[in-house]
């Protein structure tokens, strides 16, 4: 269990209920494992074993995999969370306790990142895992001086009057070091992890002061920013996004919160719960990467959200002679809007795709069909010019429906 999943179930389930969850899973463990076995309890949550002598690798992955997975389905620990192992094949001896260890966790958020039961260790796991390592250090002190973040706007273009009616913000990091580090590197990584709250903190801060300041030039251009998971388990949330609001003189309606399914869905009952208190302060919430989680359609509509932003893998095969994903975005589409939200259309790549999302109804997208993300500095330039620019690209207008 990571360390802000154990945190989390602390606050709602108190120490004393971790205490006999940890015990009950070492019970489970060792009548799997029998009484010639040593069970070594190593961290909060992680236990390790040593396979018996002469165990080979097939056999003992089997016996290994089966008696966690009866384990798991006997443990009260399997309404909480899952059971992963990792597996490291070695000769004692030849390898220090802690690097056997470490590469077993290694092992064993393998095995977690995949769903799955088991992992054996792998060097390609381990390059990763250090590769993560380098990462998380280097960004705690980019957050701490802030000199290698930046945030880049992408416009948000409504479909019907050919305006940008806004933006969403992006989180950008080159460091002196590693260089240019790709978002979809280090944002996964940051996000499972403490740095979460202060990474949110710093887009939301850059954010609001940046929109304070194009307002301050007479441009309102409302923004977004994503928040995570982990950021939805703060029980100062949303008071520190209402503080924020307030030091920088922004009316909360001229600020949106993306929030994935995937995320919403980690603690339903919780997130529905921070989720309705920043509705209520007036910050708009999106649903955002619709399409690619596993809610409901009783769930969606129990969301305080007024925006479903739809997943470019939808968006994608547009540009195809794909009916049948024709069909599936067209109903995505109508859909959402019959449930009362605004439908915007993620990764749009091509003035195809465009007339397609326009003749669907679709109320806006974004994408590089109109603009990459821009730095901050080129984005009121752009919008002047993509508010009157005759070189544009002709777009289609909306059709009647």
């Amino acid at each position: 269990m990571r360390a802000d999943q154990l945190n989390a179930l602390i606050r709602v389930m108190g120490a004393g209920y971790i205490e006999t969850l940890v015990k009950e899973s070492a019970r489970t463990l060792r009548e799997q494992l029998g009484s010639a076995r040593t069970l070594y309890h190593v961290a909060a949550t992680q236990f390790a074993f040593l396979s018996a002598p002469g165990a080979t690798m097939p056999g003992y992955l089997d016996v290994v995999s089966a008696g966690l997975a009866v384990s798991a389905a006997g443990s009260i620990a399997r309404f909480v969370t899952t059971m992963a192992a990792g597996i490291v094949p070695v000769t004692l001896g030849a390898i220090r306790s802690q690097e056997i260890l470490r590469a077993a966790h290694s092992a064993a958020q393998d095995a977690q990142a995949k769903d799955s039961l088991i992992s054996v260790y792998a060097t390609s796991n381990d390059s990763e895992y250090r590769r993560n390592i380098v990462l998380l250090s280097a960004f705690g002190t980019a957050l701490e001086d802030g000199a290698s973040l930046r945030l880049v706007y992408q416009p948000r273009i409504d479909l019907g009057s050919r305006r940008c009616v806004g933006a969403e913000a992006l989180l950008r990091w080159n460091d002196p070091t590693l260089g240019d580090v790709s978002p979809a590197e280090f944002i996964p990584i940051v996000e499972r992890t403490t740095l979460a709250k202060p990474t949110t903190a710093f887009v939301l801060d850059t954010a609001l002061r940046q929109l304070a300041a194009w307002q301050a030039c007479g441009v309102s251009l409302p923004l977004s920013i994503n928040i995570s998971a982990t950021n939805l388990d703060e029980d100062g949330l949303v008071a520190a996004i209402a503080a924020a609001l307030d030091a920088h003189n922004v009316a909360p309606d001229m600020l949106e919160v993306e929030v994935t399914e995937s995320a919403m869905m980690e603690n339903s009952a919780q997130s529905l719960a921070r989720l309705e208190a920043l509705a209520a302060t007036g910050v708009r919430v999106a649903i955002d990467d619709f399409g690619t989680g596993h809610s409901s359609l009783a769930y969606l509509q129990t969301l305080p959200a007024s925006v479903v932003k739809i997943d470019k893998s939808f968006v994608d095969p547009l540009d195809t002679d794909d009916a049948r994903s024709r069909t599936v975005i067209a109903t995505m589409i109508s859909l959402s809007k019959k449930l009362g939200f605004r439908v915007v259309a993620e990764g749009v790549e091509s003035v195809g795709a465009v007339d397609t999302l326009t003749r669907m109804a679709c109320d806006e997208a974004q994408g590089y069909v109109f603009a990459r993300p821009l730095e901050a500095q080129d984005v009121l330039p752009w919008i002047a010019r993509f508010n009157g620019d005759d070189q544009m690209p002709p777009l289609p207008h909306r059709e009647a429906a």
